[in-house]
Parts: C-alpha cells; structure tokens; sequence
C-alpha cells in the first residue's frame, strides 16, 4: 500500500484489512511524512489537518492492522521480503 499525507483513505484501508482478518502480508508506506502541517503538498494539494490524516496516524494505524510499514520508499523491497518470510 502506498499513500500520501491528506485524507483518510489509507486509515480505511487498514481498519478493512484488520476488520476483515486478511491474512495476506501488506506493506505499506506514505508520502509526505515531513510536510509541515497547514502546508498543500503533492500533485493533489493535500493538505493535513492535523487529525487522521497526518502520515504518523497513518503509519500507526497500519501497524495496528499489522501492515509492516517502510519509513521510506528504499524500504519497501526489505520490508515485502520480512513480511513475505513471517
């Protein structure tokens, strides 16, 4: 899964993984985990809030739903291979 700061979709995403016991590994990283807040970033303008829309909340609801989140895009390929291994 790969997101970016700004809306809640990523949240939901997560929340459905969780609620719905998939047991596929996911990865999951987002975009924009040091944008100042107030600030529009990224080609859609997102702007945080300062809610569940910041990458922080993002990245914590995904740990919840036991996506193994990449801190970076150069951790992806580690990351899929730690989840793929269990």
């Amino acid at each position: 899964m790969i997101g970016e700061i700004g809306g809640q979709s990523e949240i939901e995403a997560a929340e459905f993984l969780a609620a719905n016991k998939v047991k596929k590994p996911t990865v999951g990283f987002i975009a924009g985990a040091t944008a100042p807040p107030g600030r529009r970033m990224g080609h859609a303008g997102a702007v945080i809030s300062g809610g569940r829309d910041t990458a922080e909340a993002k990245f914590e609801a995904m740990r919840q739903a036991g996506i193994h989140v990449a801190e970076s895009p150069a951790a992806l390929g580690s990351r899929m291979i730690e989840a793929l291994k269990g």
